[in-house]
């Protein structure tokens, strides 16, 4: 009679731990990536005992019931849109890995930052994220050595449009503000004009444009090669021969000017110009993570420069994670880890601009509270009874 009392006990005290667990699980219904675990129990059996039994059925006692080993749900969570570049999350089953001395974490999503040695880090913490090297091992990088971006010469300006000289005009088409750089970044700007040497006549060549290319002060740029005039075919197409030349101009710029989409055809007018490459040095002004899972950092130039893919962590094991405050996850080797860039099915990708929610499924927890609450109620049931019981039993004798 007094093992019922224990095995009541068992049932009060498995249940407690029952409500600790569901109710860790709702208090974090907010916590990014937050992973719930699962609730269940499993009956305790001891050893056979011959007690007292008016059937002779020798079948192990039990001892009660004992909280089962809990699981951690896994199913993704809400991705949920934010107006930060390095707020990030998985669209998938991945994690993102974490560095920090000789020590590696895991997590499936994170606000993360630039620190003071330019590393980008989870916010709050010293954990760096981790990209791929060249050599494909996960590192961290400071984007230190990044934080300016060069100039570049232009080389290419391709011009466009229609060259015909409307009735009564005298004003020569031109092309201006074209915007040229040089190797050391410095900015001119260009303006093309083009004068018609010829009319075309019935049975001979089409028109002829000479170009002449003039710099801020008006002053014509450098020397030329071939000659700076555009033949056309006398349907209006340009002349192949003639659809382009070299100029070369001050602190060695030598630019190719290429008019493959000039005409004459009749309607006015229209030429313009646009520099194919070039630009000044620029300045780091944000770094994000692309559509394909890199790093890039953007200069104020216009320009990106990847910096390396991050590595996703895929678990063949995952429920040999252990989770942590914070949202991280830690792994003693048994979860048997495999690194893989972003946009691998068996892991997923990298969104940036989103943080995952917790994937409690808050109807699910109050169902199983009230389950729990109806356990410990019986349980103490048992409890109750069996000292009605006791306290009836130590009465026979005062009754005789």
């Amino acid at each position: 009679m007094f093992g019922s009392i224990y095995i009541g006990l068992s049932g009060l005290n498995a249940y407690s731990h029952g409500l600790q667990q569901i109710s860790n699980n709702i208090t974090n219904l907010n916590s990014q990536g937050f992973r719930a675990s699962t609730v269940s129990f499993r009956d305790s059996f001891g050893t056979k005992s011959r007690s007292v039994s008016y059937n002779n059925n020798y079948n192990g006692s039990g001892h009660g019931v004992e909280l089962a080993d809990s699981q951690l749900n896994f199913t993704p969570g809400e991705l949920r849109k934010t107006d930060r570049d390095l707020d990030l999350a998985i669209d998938g089953s991945g994690m993102l890995t974490l560095l920090d001395g000789d020590k590696t974490l895991y997590t499936r999503t994170g606000s993360f930052e630039v620190n003071k040695d330019g590393y980008i880090v989870l916010a709050g913490t010293n954990y760096r994220l981790a990209t791929f090297d060249a050599s494909g091992q996960p590192v961290s990088l400071s984007i230190d050595t990044a934080q300016t971006n060069p100039p570049k010469a232009t080389t290419e300006i391709n011009f466009t449009g229609s060259l015909t000289t409307p009735t009564g005009s005298t004003a020569p088409p031109t092309a201006g503000n074209i915007k040229v750089y040089g190797a050391d970044g410095q900015l001119y700007l260009w303006t093309a004009t083009f004068t018609k040497a010829t009319d075309p006549v019935p049975g001979s060549p089409g028109a002829q444009w000479t170009i002449k290319i003039t710099d801020g002060t008006g002053a014509e740029v450098g020397s030329q090669t071939p000659s700076r005039t555009l033949k056309f075919l006398p349907d209006g197409t340009l002349d192949p021969s003639t659809s382009s030349f070299t100029v070369k101009g001050a602190n060695g710029l030598s630019v190719t000017l290429k008019f493959t989409g000039v005409n004459t055809f009749s309607g006015g007018t229209s030429i313009s110009a646009s520099p194919l490459d070039g630009y000044p040095s620029g300045t780091a002004t944000s770094i994000l993570v692309n559509s394909s899972g890199q790093l890039e950092i953007a200069y104020s130039n216009q320009q990106r420069k990847q910096l390396g893919s991050i590595a996703i962590a895929d678990f063949r094991d995952p429920q040999a994670l252990t989770q942590r405050s914070g949202g991280l996850f830690s792994d003693d080797g048994t979860a048997q880890r495999v690194l893989m860039a972003s946009g691998d099915p068996r892991a997923g990708s990298v969104k940036s601009r989103q943080l995952e929610a917790s994937n409690v499924d808050l109807s699910k927890e109050f169902g199983d509270l009230i389950l729990i609450q109806r356990g410990f109620q019986a349980s103490s049931q048992i409890i109750s009874v069996t000292n009605d019981m006791i306290q009836q039993l130590f009465g026979i004798r005062g009754q005789g």
